[in-house]
């Protein structure tokens, strides 16, 4: 039996990451990924019972990554205001400093194999959202809306200046685009005064 070597999986996980955010889900073989990571396609094998045990596996992993982040500092039962300017200062965090997970993850969400992995995981970010916003309604601190509707206006806006910001690009024509705390803030502020009751 061989043994596991972290620093090959690691760079597994990495280079597996890294195609399925530049080339989809369907760029990702196991020959392609060997090749990349520098190992024989049979050492993958040792780590991970196939393609999908190793979308899942790491998916589970960044889940966590994401959930630790974007908790820190957070308890469920703050006052809307200042949890979700809390939310939108740790995601922004996460985002920057981890971009290729944030966008393996937004793949992921926009995936089949999302629906599919997300039952069997204990994630703790969930319970915790749905558990703050509960306490927001119930406080009259928010307005009740579909999750949709509440996603789109409590976080979309915040992934958006994420996402020029990365491009280092504004909307065409506008030039350049730096996402700094006070244009954070000023959006933070509008998306809370829209969400009030």
């Amino acid at each position: 039996m061989r043994l596991r070597d972290e620093l090959k999986e690691l760079a597994i996980r990495e280079q597996a990451m890294e195609m399925i955010v530049k080339e989809g889900f369907d760029g990702l073989s196991m020959q392609k990924l060997a090749k990349a990571a520098g190992v024989s396609p049979a050492t993958i094998y040792i780590y991970f019972k196939d393609r999908e045990d190793l979308i899942r596996q790491i998916y589970y992993e960044e889940m966590l990554v994401m959930s630790q982040e974007t908790l820190k500092g957070f308890d469920p039962d703050m006052h809307f205001d200042e949890g979700l300017r809390v939310q939108w200062m740790n995601r922004a965090q996460y985002c920057m400093k981890y971009p290729l997970r944030m966008h393996f993850m937004e793949q992921m969400r926009h995936s089949p194999l999302h629906e599919k992995f997300q039952g069997d995981a204990q994630n703790p970010f969930s319970a915790a959202m749905k558990t703050f916003v509960a306490n927001a309604i119930q406080r009259n601190e928010l307005v009740k809306l579909p999750i949709e509707v509440y996603w789109s206006m409590a976080y979309a806006p915040l992934y958006q200046l994420i996402k020029f910001h990365q491009s280092e690009n504004g909307m065409p024509g506008w030039g350049k685009f730096v996402l700094d705390e006070q244009t954070l803030n000023r959006t933070l502020d509008l998306v809370l005064k829209a969400l009030k009751p």
